[in-house]
């Protein structure tokens, strides 16, 4: 029987929240890098576009990966509220905001957001 006191049992996450191996992809992005992708995604990236992706990739370096998609949807949805909000955020990136800017910054993009149910994927 396991005492419920004992501390072996406590998985208690302490270390950063992007683990190591992906600090590492990430530190391998470059903005041109970005830039290619999203012409291949047929976006010409704008100072708009740019302000996107470097909060993503901040949020991501600060809190790690979303549980899903829709935590990040909701978040932009918020804090590019001044500007239009999600329907902004369509405008910049057709394809989802949440998918397209994840990457073009270099990032994994977080479940189910490429799942047509998550409603901006095409």
């Amino acid at each position: 029987m396991s005492d419920i006191h004992d501390d072996r049992n406590n998985d208690v996450a302490t270390e950063d929240p992007v683990v190591e191996s992906e600090k590492a992809d990430l530190q391998d992005w470059t903005p041109a890098k970005g830039e290619a992708i999203a012409r291949a995604e047929g976006i010409s990236m704008t100072p708009a576009h740019w302000g996107v992706v470097n909060f993503l990739r901040d949020r991501y370096m600060q809190h790690g990966k979303p549980s899903a998609g829709r935590e990040w949807a909701e978040l932009l949805d918020e804090t590019f509220a001044a500007q239009g909000g999600t329907a902004y955020l369509l405008k910049q990136f057709p394809q989802g905001p949440v998918a397209q800017a994840s990457r073009i910054g270099g990032l994994p993009v977080p479940p189910y957001t490429e799942d047509p149910s998550f409603g901006s994927t095409m």
